[in-house]
């Protein structure tokens, strides 16, 4: 009987899935090199006004980390036109929701609004394009703000440093080696004129996408969006040439404390290719299935059956130059760091010596064509994906057919990419241990 509701069950997924609807999108440019994407669905009356810049914390000067995720929160302040404070007022006045964020690479606006509101969303990003005001006074009130983010997201909170650690060991050159909230200390160090050039470098058209998705006329809306964005100036064409990393043949071993735990977790991390490159799939694939889920490998075997850990985990962290696999545990009752490496340690090396069995490998595609569908099961979700992958991807038709990636991806693939990236010999081990345990 079990076996007759599971085939049910699938049989239903993979009609859901073969029926998922593709999403159209036309894209275009201004002169001033302001990529545009437009997404039109008339099903529901809302719409998403969206602008992703490609800039992060990568782009920052070594002694001025966190300016990235300082302008996320800066550009909020007000601009020539909207005075101060008063930017997140009108959002929710007009039935608005908003938020923004930052990664290593990208810093990413949105509203969602009811679509007789679309004229206002694309106002206001226009506005925090063209006429930002960047002065004293908000550079003082974000700053406190972000110091607050800092405390209560990084510095009181359990584990809260441990992406820190990774980060500075397994990068040493390129600036991924530190985070992107960056040091209190740089931007309390900063001028008002080094914020100001940083927004004039970064904040231009021609580093940016816009993404309309939603109940919208398309007609209208291109007028809309030449009226507000085609005056704004085009800035300056931006020049990367961010130093390689040396690949990593010796094992880098370290230790870090942290005052806000009483439970030491060991940290294996891994470099591993950007996410354009087709294995940093297969590396998303082999974390899910190491522990995705109650029923995945390490945590059924560590925390399930020998009772060895009290969480485990492994993750990719994809981004656009290089991305960072970790896998992670925290050890329960006398089980030692040591022992729980060597457990995690088996585990991979089964992936890596033999194929991973058929019925788990159906698993996994099931997991990520759910994972796709759900993605984009929104007008919000479909105007993040569409920015994403133009800006990041250059590829914005990723958005209909990533998943046949993930479908191209064999057993065998599973095993030669575990067995290209996985070794003892290419990884940060980070002990990372309560603060009275320092010598």
């Amino acid at each position: 009987m079990k076996k007759s509701l599971f085939t049910l069950a699938s049989l239903l997924l993979v009609g859901h899935l073969a029926t998922a609807q593709k999403v159209e999108f036309e894209e275009y440019d201004l002169d001033n090199g302001l990529h545009v994407i437009l997404h039109q669905d008339n099903t529901a009356p809302v719409v998403t006004t969206s602008v992703m810049y490609h800039v992060g914390a990568k782009d920052e000067n070594p002694e001025r980390t966190g300016f990235a995720h300082f302008f996320e929160h800066l550009l909020f302040e007000g601009t020539e036109n909207i005075e101060r404070g008063e930017f997140m007022k009108i959002i929710p006045a007009n039935g608005g929701k908003f938020n923004a964020n930052t990664t290593d690479d990208r810093t990413y606006y949105y509203e969602v609004f009811p679509s007789n509101k679309v004229e206002l969303g694309l106002w206001l990003e226009s506005e925090r394009l063209m006429h930002p005001v960047i002065n004293q006074i908000g550079v003082d009130t974000q700053n406190e703000v972000v110091k607050e983010e800092k405390r209560m997201r990084v510095d009181n909170q359990p584990y809260g440093k441990f992406l820190e650690q990774v980060k500075v060991n397994l990068f040493t050159k390129h600036p991924y080696r530190w985070t992107t909230i960056g040091k209190m200390e740089h931007l309390d160090a900063a001028t008002l004129e080094e914020f100001q050039a940083f927004n004039k470098k970064y904040y231009i058209p021609n580093n940016a996408v816009l993404v309309v998705a939603g109940d919208i006329d398309k007609t209208k809306v291109k007028k809309m969006i030449k009226d507000y964005f085609g005056p704004i100036p085009k800035g300056a064409p931006i020049v990367r040439n961010l130093p390689k990393e040396d690949p990593i043949t010796t094992a880098i071993e370290a230790k870090a404390y942290d005052s806000n735990i009483q439970i030491p977790a060991i940290i294996q991390a891994y470099r591993t290719p950007s996410y354009k490159e087709r294995d940093a799939y297969v590396l998303e694939m082999i974390s899910s299935y190491l522990s995705g889920g109650k029923s995945s490998k390490l945590y059924k075997k560590l925390v399930d059956d020998k009772k060895m850990a009290l969480q485990v985990g492994a993750m990719s962290i994809s981004q656009e130059d290089y991305s960072a696999y970790i896998v992670y545990g925290l050890p329960l009752g006398d089980t030692t760091l040591a022992n729980l490496t060597k457990e995690i340690d088996e585990e991979i090396v089964k992936i890596q010596t033999n194929l991973i069995s058929e019925r788990d490998y159906e698993k996994l595609i099931n997991q990520f064509e759910n994972q796709f569908v759900n993605s984009n099961s929104s007008v919000e979700g479909i105007a993040s994906s569409l920015a994403t992958y133009y800006l990041l991807y250059d590829d914005v038709n990723l958005i209909n057919n990533e998943i046949n990636i993930y479908r191209s991806i064999t057993r065998e693939d599973i095993q030669a990419v575990a067995k290209k990236y996985l070794n003892p010999n290419q990884r940060l081990l980070l002990e990372y241990l309560p603060e009275d345990k320092k010598q």
